[in-house]
């Protein structure tokens, strides 16, 4: 396990738009709006998903937390908001908005200068209570993380058949 690191996180951060465009530009149409059956999300779902949070997640969040502490809780935050944001755009489109988006609010989390107070900050979480930017922060790279990885599972599940008895040696093919 690691201890968070400002410097870290930003790296991270800062790739996931070239991994989201990588793993998905070009491709076919199939690939894109393929999902893993009812109440799951396609790849197109997700950076849809991606995008919303970094209008109305992460920055605001820090900037609430840095400003008014626990006194103001957090907007809640719509976690199926991008099946109306993204009606009608093209993958391209929205991996082109989420790259932009991301590079501002990296700008804007850099311009911020955080110190190890700050990070220590609390700020009131709607659902969970009390959390620090410094979780807030961490909670955002895994977030990228985790999205990355169900971008991966979702597109392997579509050869499931296809991959005929490999099936028992490929984990990501469990359910």
């Amino acid at each position: 396990m690691m201890e968070f690191n400002l410097n870290h996180a930003i790296s991270l951060l800062t790739r996931t738009p070239n991994v989201l465009r990588a793993m998905l530009e070009g491709l076919p149409s199939e690939w894109i709006n393929s999902n893993d059956g009812e109440e799951t999300w396609s790849s197109y779902d997700v950076i849809g998903h991606l995008i919303h949070g970094e209008r109305a997640d992460w920055i605001p969040r820090a900037k609430t937390i840095l400003k008014d502490g626990e006194n103001r809780a957090f907007e809640p935050f719509d976690r199926f908001a991008q099946f109306e944001e993204s009606k009608d755009k093209s993958i391209e489109e929205l991996l082109e908005t989420f790259e932009n988006l991301r590079r501002e609010n990296i700008e804007n989390l850099m311009a911020m200068n955080l110190t190890p107070e700050d990070l220590s900050r609390r700020g009131a979480h709607p659902a969970l209570g009390s959390v620090t930017l410094e979780q807030l922060l961490a909670t955002w790279v895994a977030h990228d993380q985790s999205h990355l990885v169900q971008i991966a599972r979702t597109m392997a599940r579509q050869y499931h058949v296809a991959v005929g008895p490999w099936q028992e040696y490929l984990s990501v093919m469990k359910k």
